[in-house]
């Protein structure tokens, strides 16, 4: 059913793509106007949707995100504007600018859902209409939002959870590559909540894989560890570095899904990773916006559209691997 609501939220966007444009093209924009929408404000040549994500330079994560964001665009024919920044200061001030510079809408991640609060509410305040992805399930009415793209991170965590329990392992490593960020720290405790052993949580950086790779390394002097959890795909890589360094058994899962990932699953070196489907979330919350502005409506029924977690393993890894190699997983 899930599948079905996804695949028939973007159909309905390119039926009505098909009926404002005048012609297909690849540039982001339209070649040609029609007239009035619904709305009577906008046709998809002159829309701009803004999408702003913390995503930090080089995550091959917020990567995917982009490319599904980009994608959208031009199937949409709209001009699209991607912009991104870790910390929540300078993420409210793109946010800001982009309203400021007339944006027709927002597509917005909240890892820190405090620091942006401001600035998305002035948005909606100013007519601008917004959805969240990624980020940010828990706050995305207080602030106005349409609705939040992206998955459940409970769900998610006790997923990671059972397969940690299914693995037989007993003490476990969940490492945060994100300080502040609330959606890792609730994978963290949902995967502690299921999981029948022992769970610790571990600061790391993603902006710097070898120093976290060190840190992974030195926890596992400690011969009780037999399992680590990472939250991304990036992170996932210095974990299994690091067990291949300390020359011991340890189970190492992960969330977040990339190339490396896919065949780390596929060779046994990783047991299983979460998949949230980022390529969705980029692209289905810029359709959102799009459907708002063009059509007036308000996508999800006043719930957030899921899209994830799907769960990798070596059944299914080849599969996703030819998509992760594309850049679309």
């Amino acid at each position: 059913m899930k599948n079905k609501l996804l695949v028939a939220f973007a159909a309905g966007a390119l039926v009505l793509t098909g009926c404002s444009t005048g012609s297909d093209t690849s540039s982001g924009t339209s070649s040609e106007d029609t007239g009035d929408t619904s709305a009577g404000t906008t046709s998809a040549a002159d829309m701009r949707i803004d999408v702003v994500t913390h995503g930090a330079p080089g995550d091959s994560f917020w990567d995917v995100v982009k490319s599904g964001a980009e994608q959208s665009g031009d199937d949409l024919g709209v001009e699209l504007q991607y912009n991104s920044d870790p910390d929540p200061g300078a993420q409210s001030t793109l946010i800001d600018n982009a309203v400021a510079d007339g944006t027709d809408g927002l597509v917005v991640s909240m890892a820190n859902p405090d620091g942006l609060e401001a600035s998305i509410k002035a948005a909606v305040e100013a007519g601008v209409p917004v959805i969240t992805i990624n980020s940010g399930i828990d706050d995305w009415q207080d602030f106005g939002a349409i609705t939040h793209v992206g998955q459940s991170e409970t769900i998610a965590g006790e997923a990671a959870g059972e397969q940690l329990n299914d693995a037989g392992v007993s003490n476990v490593i969940c490492v945060i590559q994100e300080a502040g960020n609330v959606a890792l720290e609730e994978r963290c405790s949902a995967a502690a909540d299921t999981f029948d052993g022992d769970m610790e949580n571990l600061q790391a950086d993603n902006t710097d894989l070898q120093a976290s790779q060190a840190t992974i390394q030195s926890k596992l002097e400690d011969d009780s560890i037999d399992g680590l959890l990472t939250l991304g795909g990036d992170m996932s890589g210095a974990a299994v570095q690091a067990v291949a360094e300390s020359g011991r058994d340890i189970a190492v899962g992960t969330f977040d899904v990339n190339a490396d990932v896919a065949k780390n699953v596929l060779e046994g070196k990783l047991l299983f990773a979460i998949d949230q489907q980022p390529y969705v979330q980029g692209y289905l919350g810029v359709t959102g916006i799009y459907l708002k502005v063009l059509n007036g409506n308000d996508v999800g029924g006043g719930q957030p559209v899921y899209s994830g977690p799907a769960i990798i393993t070596e059944d299914n890894a080849e599969d996703v691997l030819k998509f992760a190699e594309n850049g679309t997983r």
